[in-house]
């Protein structure tokens, strides 16, 4: 694909997601939490003026931004990939904010001490999420906050890797391990909340924004890729409906070293 033809691709999906949220809750996702959700979970783990947040996993910096912009913070976002970050970087000197972002794999992470990390939309990523969580408490002081969305479930079975595009990244957890996890690592869960029902109904307008645009993309990108798209999305808001998957927001402490 020619760099035109990929930037136009881009745009046009950028512009499909944008129509499946409502007004004021795209702020450049690309996943199924809306920008107020994102401002209520940041909330609730104290980010303020002066706060020191890392945000993990960061992409193209939409979320972060709109959490620096509207709380204030002493924000870092990392992300693996050097184009996303170069985006991010562009966004922020854009809009004027004082956002730093690095490229980094994680885990490791960035030297704290941290007062806020947050994991939005990723966690489904990390196969050894006891390795993370257990990086995710060092960066924190006693008293610091691990905020996140979860993708909760059983582990996928063998037919459903199958059927899911991108299966290497889905790592699904039940809660309850989860939070077993988070103690072990010395991180002790305050807040916790189900966001299954917004989030179906996002993925459920998501697939028809992309049903929409796919005739026009399909010359650029092929069948196949944007066959992709539209089989995650409907496996996920299958998923979703038929509660295979539910979705969580939730904030946990820093209790003990």
């Amino acid at each position: 694909m020619r760099v035109d033809e990929h930037d136009r691709v881009d745009a046009a999906l950028a512009q499909a997601r944008a129509s499946a949220f409502a007004p004021g809750e795209y702020v450049g996702q690309q996943s199924f939490v809306t920008a107020g959700e994102v401002l209520s979970l940041a909330r609730r783990a104290g980010v303020g003026p002066g706060v020191r947040v890392l945000d993990l996993c960061c992409g193209v910096g939409g979320p972060g931004l709109h959490v620096t912009a509207e709380l204030g913070c002493d924000y870092l976002g990392v992300d693996a990939s050097a184009a996303a970050v170069g985006r991010a970087r562009g966004r922020a000197s854009a809009a004027g904010l004082a956002a730093r972002f690095e490229v980094a794999h994680v885990p490791p992470l960035p030297r704290g001490p941290f007062d806020v990390v947050l994991l939005l939309e990723t966690m489904l990523a990390f196969a050894d999420k006891p390795a993370l969580l257990e990086q995710v408490s060092a960066a924190l002081p006693v008293g610091g906050r691990f905020a996140c969305t979860l993708e909760e479930g059983h582990p996928l079975t063998a037919a459903e890797r199958a059927v899911m595009p991108g299966a290497d990244t889905v790592w699904l957890t039940p809660l309850h391990c989860l939070v077993a996890d988070l103690e072990h690592s010395g991180l002790r869960v305050s807040w916790c909340s189900e966001l299954t029902a917004s989030h179906l109904a996002t993925v459920d307008a998501l697939v028809g924004a992309y049903d929409d645009v796919a005739p026009r993309l399909a010359p650029a990108t092929g069948e196949g890729a944007v066959a992709g798209i539209l089989t995650a999305h409907r496996t996920w808001a299958r998923w979703l409906r038929e509660g295979r998957v539910r979705k969580f927001a939730l904030v946990a402490e820093k209790v003990s070293r």
